[in-house]
């Protein structure tokens, strides 16, 4: 299993190891569970179909993840000519996360956000590297609590989202590796929201 150090460090040329990262991350989409990121795409459908709402959240990059895929899921699909699907990303509301962190705890700004609008039936994406971090960990239990389905984008070994989602996505890598990581979770969000899309304009 590569890491970034080792890539740069096998590199005698610059150019070498922007190209080693490349076929570093060509490796490891090539062996994502495809079986599971079929199955977040198929819940993705059934939420839509239901009028369910897919909420999305994660920490940093992740954070930024998250958002990006809500406004996939949203203006991506509508363009195309397809129904926007139901997403909010628990990231977003600035006043929230901040009066939660001071008011209560940072591990449950996700998870006291779920508990005013969360119902069940639900999806949660939490998209984390390690799969350790205690609120996206709070907000999956509490999704399960609900009777909705949690969804880990995770990477290393899957963490403690690993054992509690429904479905999980995990980017095998070294512990530590959050680039290469994060860069497959970005990837993900391409890869199902150009799947639905295609779906919806190609088949009755």
């Amino acid at each position: 299993m590569a890491t970034v150090e080792g890539i740069y460090k096998q590199s005698p040329a610059e150019t070498d190891f922007f190209k080693g990262y490349g076929q570093n991350l060509s490796g490891l989409i090539s062996r994502l569970d495809l079986n599971a990121v079929l199955a977040v795409a198929e819940r993705f459908e059934e939420a839509s179909s239901k009028g369910q709402t897919i909420f999305f959240a994660g920490n940093g990059g992740s954070a930024a993840t998250a958002s990006h895929f809500v406004q996939d899921l949203g203006e991506i699909v509508r363009k195309a000519g397809g129904k926007p699907f139901r997403a909010l990303s628990l990231n977003d509301h600035a006043a929230a996360l901040t009066a939660i962190s001071n008011d209560y705890d940072y591990s449950q700004v996700f998870s006291l956000q779920m508990a005013n609008h969360f119902q069940a039936g639900d999806v949660l994406v939490v998209i984390s590297a390690s799969g350790n971090s205690p609120n996206v960990v709070k907000a999956a239990e509490l999704a399960k609590e609900r009777k909705g389905t949690a969804i880990g984008l995770v990477g290393f070994d899957g963490g403690r989202l690993a054992e509690i989602c429904d479905i999980v996505v995990c980017v095998k890598t070294e512990k530590g590796e959050y680039g290469p990581v994060e860069d497959v979770h970005m990837v993900l969000d391409h890869m199902i929201t150009s799947y639905l899309v295609l779906k919806k304009r190609h088949r009755p």
